[in-house]
């Protein structure tokens, strides 16, 4: 039985499987105190929409081998944006135009991002 990841283990490897994906422009950000929401976002983003569904669908099977899987999922490929809520870490995998619309960097400008391990 593998032991429980901590939320900040839980961002380091979907981070991983992401950027594993070619992922572009991925941020993890630590809003541990600034939000009541969650401790980390993953903002990255993707080419296409093919792109998009390969990111997620890494993201899920990273995490699924640890035995943790998503409370929520919304969006959709097609739509440009996808959020796979892990309730301490939310991951948002947008197309880049998407990302650019809702800057979510932006709002959350305060918090600072963590590096990712081996990028």
């Amino acid at each position: 039985m593998t032991a429980r990841l901590s939320a900040e283990q839980k961002a380091q490897r979907a981070a991983r499987a992401a950027l594993d994906r070619k992922a572009v422009d991925l941020v993890v950000l630590d809003v541990q105190g600034l939000s009541g929401v969650t401790d980390y976002f993953l903002v990255c983003s993707g080419r296409s929409t093919t792109h998009l569904k390969s990111i997620t669908d890494a993201i899920r099977e990273e995490l699924k081998d640890e035995g943790v899987r998503p409370l929520h999922t919304e969006g959709a490929t097609e739509s440009g944006w996808v959020l796979l809520d892990y309730g301490d870490v939310l991951m948002h995998v947008f197309l880049e135009d998407t990302r650019a619309y809702y800057a979510l960097e932006r709002l959350w400008g305060d918090a600072p991002s963590i590096s990712v391990d081996g990028a």
